[in-house]
């Protein structure tokens, strides 16, 4: 007799299925906003998502619609209700992130072109958001570089993650394993100084700031502030120092993974 269908899957079976243990684990797949809470909520709309006939890539898609779709609401949408609505759009994004991988390994239609749309997603929703933001910067005025540090914060965020993405490609080119034998240790600069260096600056998690969560979470603190305040400057603030963390962490980036074993 086979297993639950997408008819007759209860939510249980929909998150013994999608959500296989240690998914909550991956250090550097899951974010921890999926960890506290979007990975309780998921499965449900996971099965809805079964039962209404979504594909995992269909569900994939839609996630980078809501992506670009918070950097658009972003930067056309000002004030704290366009900031809301940012929030809003990027939780959905997430709360899709998680449901096409859960559909996926429930459907068993896991696949590379599915990996593929997901990395991509990532990139264009990050990059949408950022430069979203150096356009609400700018706010009504013509000039001001506003709109030239949300590049920057953009270009920065896709760097990082094509740096990350290319140790895979490298390695794959290479004729080694995706992954370094050693684990996280492999991660970890040769150099003392550097490999403290990087748990410093893991400590601190300010590159998380150019993430989407916390990002678009910052707008809407953002513009709280500039609604009390007058004018915007909060927002302001928050597009010099994703630029500038976003320009640190590309460079910071590049010198850990080059500085470890996972290019060996």
């Amino acid at each position: 007799m086979g297993g639950p269908t997408r008819r007759s899957a209860s939510v249980a079976d929909v998150r013994a299925g999608g959500q296989p243990p240690g998914l909550k684990d991956r250090r550097n797949e899951e974010h921890w906003a999926g960890r506290i809470y979007m990975r309780s909520l998921s499965p449900y709309f996971s099965w809805m998502f079964l039962r209404l006939g979504f594909s995992p890539n269909q569900l994939t898609y839609l996630m980078i619609v809501c992506g670009i779709g918070a950097g658009v609401a972003t930067g056309l949408w000002s004030g704290l209700t366009g900031a809301i609505v940012t929030a809003l759009l990027v939780q959905l994004y997430l709360l899709l992130d998680c449901s096409d991988g859960e559909v996926a390994r429930f459907t068993g239609r896991t696949s590379v072109a599915g990996v593929y749309l997901d990395r991509l997603g990532h990139y264009f929703s990050e990059v949408s958001l950022l430069i979203g933001l150096g356009f609400r910067a700018q706010g009504a005025v013509t000039n001001g570089g506003w709109v030239e540090l949300g590049l920057i914060g953009a270009l920065g965020a896709a760097l990082i993650k094509a740096e990350t993405d290319n140790v895979v490609v490298a390695r794959a080119k290479s004729g080694l394993p995706a992954e370094p034998v050693g684990g996280d240790r492999a991660a970890r600069p040769r150099s003392t100084g550097l490999a403290l260096a990087r748990q410093a600056t893991a400590a601190l998690r300010f590159h998380r700031i150019i993430g989407a969560v916390e990002l678009s979470l910052l707008i809407v603190l953002a513009a709280v502030i500039d609604r009390l305040a007058g004018g915007l400057p909060a927002t302001r603030v928050l597009a010099v120092a994703v630029a500038v963390v976003a320009a640190l962490q590309t460079v910071l980036h590049f010198v850990s993974i080059v500085a470890s074993r996972r290019l060996k």
